[in-house]
């Protein structure tokens, strides 16, 4: 469904997106994530053909961006954070315009409208003048306009910004829906929305891809927590030492007794031997348990050892 091979943008000397190469398969949901100025929007914006890529390769569909951006433009749905609507306009009215802007056919135009402001929870205010409703109704309005064409794709940006925790609830549970039907590139920065509706994750930083990886597989990731009565130093080296530890992190020292959080290589459990070390020293073993990690967890820990700070804050807030 897309593909992307080594897409770069530059403004000017900025490098808003370096070298991106990642592929979704039709029908996944992928979480599109990043701190802000990490280039997530710029990346939409070359997907969805609003912006030329500086270099490298995107298509949707088999259609590449370049070549081809009026036939991407058919297979995408986009909505943007902050969605573009003419105030003085109806809500139906403006949803048969876009239809009209896209290509639905006559005959199917009233039964698409129908369906897309039943879906968004919109049916009820078709009548309703757009500069008069609230963010989150506007909002509803966008997800309801990159629906009416019937995409292969749909690239949100901030799907439930500006709506109440209701209103949350049914948007997720939408977009869930949609994924049975189309596949699903979601930007947020709400991590509880990631783990509720994607079974995917990309995690850009400074313009590069830091996490390409199943939500599943990460939830999963763990960290031995150990604390030990014995000299910080000594029990840092000993816990080091042994087979499978990959970092070891001091969480805090007090009294004599030192905490530390334990990155293995996930291939097997080393709790028995790092206690049997603790007490083959002599010291007192306190505790030692798993701490499984969370999602955003690793999205701060990823992106703290991004080894390039971003540079671009100014021209993208993603």
């Amino acid at each position: 469904m897309i593909e992307v091979e080594q897409l770069s943008k530059r403004f000017g000397d900025v490098r808003a997106v370096r070298n991106l190469s990642f592929s979704v398969g039709r029908g996944e949901i992928v979480g599109f994530l990043g701190p802000n100025g990490a280039g997530k929007t710029t990346t939409m914006r070359m997907l969805t053909t609003y912006l030329t890529p500086t270099s490298g390769r995107a298509s949707i569909s088999g259609h590449d961006v370049l070549d081809d951006p009026l036939a991407v433009r058919k297979k995408v749905g986009y909505l943007p954070e902050n969605v573009p609507l003419y105030p003085e306009m109806r809500v139906r009215e403006y949803l048969s315009y876009r239809a009209k802007l896209k290509d639905v056919p006559r005959s199917k135009r009233r039964s698409a409208i129908d369906y897309v402001l039943t879906r968004c929870g919109l049916i009820d205010f078709d009548r309703r003048i757009l500069g008069q409703l609230s963010k989150g109704y506007r909002q509803r309005v966008g997800l309801a306009e990159s629906l009416v064409h019937d995409p292969d794709l749909l690239i949100l940006d901030e799907p439930t910004a500006g709506l109440d925790p209701i209103q949350v609830r049914e948007v997720r549970s939408l977009i869930r829906e949609l994924g049975e039907r189309h596949t699903i590139l979601l930007s947020t920065h709400i991590m509880s929305e990631v783990e509720a509706v994607c079974g995917r994750v990309i995690l850009i930083a400074a313009g590069r891809i830091v996490i390409d990886d199943r939500l599943d597989r990460i939830q999963t990731e763990s960290a031995i927590v150990i604390q030990v009565r014995g000299p910080e130093p000594a029990v840092r080296r000993a816990i080091e030492s042994a087979r499978g530890v990959r970092r070891v992190t001091l969480m805090s020292e007090e009294g004599g007794v030192a905490a530390f959080e334990v990155h293995t290589d996930g291939e097997r459990d080393i709790r028995e031997d790092l206690a049997a070390r603790i007490i083959q020293n002599g010291w007192a073993l306190r505790q030692i348990d798993v701490r499984r990690s969370s999602l955003e967890e690793r999205f701060v820990r990823a992106v703290s050892e991004a080894s390039v700070v971003p540079d671009n804050a100014e021209i993208e807030a993603a």
